[in-house]
């Protein structure tokens, strides 16, 4: 990479030129993006991922230009056309579509109307006229010599340029209804007569307006003010001949303004993709990184009504134990005496149930169940009862990896497995599953899929290699993520597993098939093996620092593992006093504060959201009632809450603080537990407007605060007797 490109990069990313330079040789060492973030910090000056990950964009991008702009050069000179000027100009641009635009007059095209009038002998008079000579000749060759000029100009790299500048910072999108769709309602009804400056659009709307026209709904143009954007060609041009104006005229309305109406809409399409991508990236993060439940034992439950629930235990690594199936309507006693059964069996401590079809239902009937178990029997713990997001469980259920892991079982039951495993750890669960099938985006179905697969696995893999992997529990697509391993060896470490048994320790890795040293210094860092001889192992303290560290217990006067864990002993020790070589302040201090909290955890404590007793469909929610919710989207526009009802509400960003709101992800984030009002409802369209203001909002609708004395449907009954359970 030139100079001139990281001197470009530099002010595109905001990082100096030695940290571009220095991720650049660290990305083209086969280094990933995470391991250079954290354990390379001295080498390119303590940037984050984000700014990594940016870099690391676009160094693709100039290589991109840089293998077009080679392509671009032999094409021109073997054309035999390559000047020096030119050849000048085209190593000199940065811009992929200014690129293209000096490329346009040697590119290989169809037969012209330009070209017609050049083999009847027209460049002549067009020479002339271009020259600004008063010429005399017939309407046919005057329209001949047009051709040839507007195709000239046409051909300009600083006119096409000009053109598309202008469309995009002044130009207006126009939307209309297509034939015989102006009485038609649509959810596209308020783009049917719509103009906005192309400038200023959002990405949402520009993307849904971009729906409607490809659906057939909307027809959709870019406006200019031709008359001005005509002036400023011929000021470029430096001409004003009126055959020249003309041809203008003509160059601008057949050739330059329809090819850099494309161009804007690509670019237009190209920032509402990063836009859209970004938000699904900041919602799957925020999902990614939710509290974990923990070790602890969880019974998992798949709601449902005609075929029953269908239910498994897990013990608190996730293990299954074994399932059944319990039908709380039809068969509510023993249904109840077959939950009570299992929580005392197995001392269960949670229960996961699904928030699909019927899951208010079964949350009711469970709680039921245990409110009665405890009346009996008050020596049995009473587990929390948590409602779980499905989304995306089924496709789980259904995928090779789900085959692969439970063979033998039912994809219902390989769907409450994953339900329980979700509350017991969210990241090491939905890492299994294609991220876009979370259904956490913004348009996503509009968005270019290389892109948006792309950053959402850059998210994925950030979060994993932030929490950290156990080793010797992680699942293969759990390791695939970590930095340096991916699919091939993810599938021998487990192998390795399952032959050998557990690893002991770090060191055993370089024992897996295909584990070279590379891949072992970029994964080593963020696996985890708790119980390991030598404590390090469990910590985020990298194996090349290992001999660092010893020396640093052996200054304070204890060994290694009395030095792991104690803040006393930890803060004894004098970081610059060890900084040297490749190591400085900012590893020494990661270091050390890995030393006094080795392995935490950076996702949040958990919390539990109990949704209202009373409302358990649409149809029970009336204007003004206080519920409690959590967020399951963020986008542009707003958030989407899910309040208990199998369909979530929407907070409009005028209603999601009592100050102004630019940009809802700067009040509220996927998995968030916000406190909303119900402003109306529409049972038939199943829409559901909510606040999250603390004052009244303006367009709430005034009513009780809802049926605070109804009394939950109970489906249990009384009697139960703890016998053995044959399916567990």
């Amino acid at each position: 990479m030139t100079d001139a490109i990281i001197q470009r990069m530099a002010g595109e990313v905001g990082a100096r030129a030695n940290q571009i330079a220095a991720v650049a040789k660290l990305l083209g060492e086969g280094c990933t993006v995470p391991f250079i973030a954290r354990y390379r910090k001295e080498a390119h000056g303590n940037l984050d991922e984000v700014a990594i990950l940016k870099i690391q964009e676009r160094l693709g991008y100039y290589t991109e230009l840089e293998e077009r702009k080679a392509a671009i050069l032999e094409s021109i000179d073997g054309q035999g056309k390559l000047t020096p000027e030119l050849r000048g100009k085209i190593e000199a641009c940065y811009q992929k579509s200014a690129l293209e635009d000096l490329y346009q007059p040697y590119k290989p095209r169809r037969r012209t109307r330009a070209d017609v009038a050049r083999e009847a002998g027209l460049e002549p008079l067009a020479e002339r006229i271009w020259n600004g000579e008063k010429v005399t000749a017939e309407a046919a060759e005057l329209q001949g010599a047009r051709d040839i000029i507007a195709e000239r100009i046409a051909d300009m790299a600083e006119v096409r340029g000009y053109v598309r500048n202008h469309m995009a910072a002044k130009g207006v999108l126009h939307s209309e209804a297509a034939a015989g769709k102006t009485k038609e309602p649509t959810k596209f009804e308020d783009y049917y007569d719509y103009e906005e400056p192309i400038a200023a659009i959002p990405s949402h709307r520009y993307l849904a307006i971009r729906r409607g026209q490809h659906q057939g709904v909307l027809w959709v143009k870019y406006v200019i003010d031709s008359e001005a954007v005509l002036d400023g060609i011929l000021q470029l041009v430096k001409r004003n001949h009126p055959e020249v104006r003309l041809a203008a005229a003509d160059a601008l309305k057949r050739l330059i303004a329809p090819a850099c109406e494309i161009d804007v809409a690509l670019a237009k399409k190209q920032e509402a993709d990063r836009q859209a991508v970004e938000v699904f990236a900041e919602n799957l993060r925020h999902l990614l990184l939710a509290p974990p439940l923990g070790e602890k034992s969880v019974l998992a439950i798949d709601p449902g009504i005609r075929t029953g629930c269908k239910v498994a235990m897990l013990d608190n690594t996730g293990k299954y134990l074994g399932q059944t199936v319990v039908y709380p309507q039809a068969k509510a006693q023993e249904a109840a005496r077959t939950i009570a059964l299992i929580v005392n069996k197995y001392k269960v401590e949670a229960v996961a149930v699904g928030n699909g079809t019927a899951g208010r239902e079964t949350e009711e009937f469970v709680n039921n169940t245990l409110a009665l178990l405890k009346k009996q029997h008050p020596e049995i713990p009473t587990p929390m009862v948590v409602s779980v997001s499905e989304s995306g469980a089924s496709i789980y259920s259904a995928s090779e990896v789900a085959r692969e892991e439970f063979p033998d079982l039912d994809l219902t039951v390989r769907g409450a497995i994953s339900i329980g495993r979700r509350l017991q750890d969210p990241l090491a669960e939905l890492v299994k599953l294609d991220p876009k099938s979370i259904g956490v985006g913004q348009y996503q179905h509009d968005v270019d899929p290389k892109l948006l697969g792309r950053k959402l696995d850059e998210v994925v893999v950030s979060c994993v290699n932030a929490v950290g992997v156990e080793l010797n529990t992680a699942s293969t697509m759990l390791l695939t993520r970590v930095s340096g391993v991916g699919p091939a060896l993810a599938r021998e470490i487990v192998a390795w597993r399952n032959e050998h048994g557990k690893f002991r320790s770090r060191e055993d890795l370089k024992l897996v098939k295909g584990m070279g040293p590379k891949a072992f210094e970029q994964c080593a860092g963020f696996l985890r093996i708790r119980g390991a001889a030598n404590p390090l192992d469990a910590s985020a303290v990298h194996p090349e620092r290992y001999a660092l560290v010893e020396r640093m217990a052996a200054d304070v006067g204890c060994s290694v593992r009395e030095l792991v864990g104690s803040g006393a002993a930890v803060g004894k020790i004098a970081i610059k006093r060890y900084v040297g070589g490749e190591v400085g302040e900012m590893t020494l201090k990661d270091i050390l504060g890995e030393l006094a909290k080795p392995g935490r955890d950076p996702r949040a404590e958990f919390t539990h959201l109990k949704f209202r007793d009373d409302v358990k469909k649409i149809e029970d929610l009336e204007a003004g009632m206080k519920l409690e919710g959590i967020v399951t989207n963020v986008t542009k526009f707003g958030a989407f809450v899910d309040i208990g009802v199998h369909q979530d509400g929407m907070v409009h960003i005028s209603e999601l603080s009592d100050r102004y709101v630019s940009d809802a992800s700067e009040v509220v984030k996927a998995g968030d537990i916000i406190k909303v009002t119900v402003v109306s409802v529409d049972v038939p369209r199943k829409r559901i407007a909510l606040s999250a203001r603390t004052r009244p909002a303006a367009t709430a609708i005034a009513g009780r605060s809802g049926h605070d004395n109804a009394k939950p449907r109970s489906y249990a009954s009384s009697g139960f007797s703890i016998n053995p359970f044959a399916n567990l």
